[in-house]
């Protein structure tokens, strides 16, 4: 590949690939088939260790676009709790936010490999540490209804860097023989389905309203917190309530500040009014007396002409 790096990235997959096959046929006739898998975790290690800054997130690519704008959609999706996932998640448990912490720190370490196999060992780990924050609430087998918004969950809270380029270059060139089998696999396609859900989370996946929807995108209604160790099981009609109130007493803000708003304008106009007609107040009473100055000039000189003795005209 050396020399071919204005080739797009799906050439350079290629390539990467048609290497894997045919490097993995010659093992398999020549050696074990765990020393050929030992073989072949080594030669991806060095292959793709020498070639990382070149085939990671290339610029014939959007993948740095993509990252952007899921980056900013986990962003803005900041507020969105377990509750509304339906996670059986609890963070007040000591052990499960330490299971919780594991979990995002093996997310974000994900960015920090360059070996596609290192990217879904710790995407793997991740994964463990969600099933064991899930038991340690529920003390029950963990279920795909609870994993995965649990994971969803994760993922927002952790909003790990370069996340789309990461898939992608596990996509391009992770071995495909190894990322098509086993639970690499599954938590892989997982965190693909995970990413498609987050682009795609809306009012109705959250059970929410299409007001209320709006009202937390837009920074408007304030994000739930965790319940207190205290709350029972009959708060949740009672938080239901709260939120409702909380709702129209944020509509009710929102129009006082639109009517805030319109006195404001009132108040700047009538000013601007007042000046104006103390303007033309002061303008009127200059005029007036210019006028009067000028009469009492013209009387001034005409008392003088009336009075005025002249002397009798020269006679011949």
């Amino acid at each position: 590949m050396v020399g071919k790096w204005n080739m797009g990235a799906d050439e350079m997959s290629e390539c990467v690939q048609d290497f894997y096959q045919h490097l993995s046929e010659h093992l398999e006739v020549n050696c074990s088939s765990d020393h050929a898998r030992d073989v072949m975790d080594d030669v991806e290690k060095y292959v793709m260790t020498r070639l990382y800054r070149y085939v990671f997130c290339p610029e014939t690519t959007d993948d740095e676009k993509k990252d952007l704008a899921i980056q900013k959609r986990i962003k803005d999706l900041h507020w969105v709790t377990t509750e509304m996932l339906c996670s059986p998640l609890d963070e007040e448990i000591p052990e499960v936010s330490d299971y919780v912490s594991k979990a995002i720190i093996d997310l974000s370490e994900m960015e920090l490999k360059q070996v596609p196999k290192d990217k879904l060992r710790c995407r793997t780990s991740c994964s463990k540490h969600v099933f064991n924050a899930i038991k340690a609430k529920t003390n029950k087998t963990v279920s795909a209804d609870d994993f995965l918004p649990t994971l969803i969950y994760i993922v927002l809270k952790t909003n790990p860097p370069r996340l789309m380029s990461n898939i992608q270059y596990i996509i391009r060139f992770g071995n495909s023989r190894k990322l098509m089998s086993g639970e690499d696999d599954y938590y892989f396609t997982t965190l693909c389905c995970v990413v498609a859900f987050i682009e795609k989370l809306d009012a109705q996946s959250l059970n929410l309203s299409s007001e209320q929807f709006e009202l937390y995108m837009s920074g408007q209604a304030p994000p739930h917190w965790p319940k207190t160790n205290g709350a029972s099981s009959s708060s949740s009609s009672s938080g239901s309530a709260a939120l409702s109130q909380v709702h129209t007493r944020l509509v009710q803000l929102k129009g006082l500040k639109e009517r805030q708003g319109c006195v404001t304008e009132n108040a700047g106009q009538l000013k601007s009014d007042l000046i104006d007609w103390t303007d033309e107040l002061e303008m009127q009473n200059l005029s007036s007396a210019t006028a009067i100055g000028s009469a009492a000039q013209s009387a001034i000189d005409s008392d003088i002409i009336e009075n005025e003795l002249l002397p009798p005209p020269l006679q011949p």
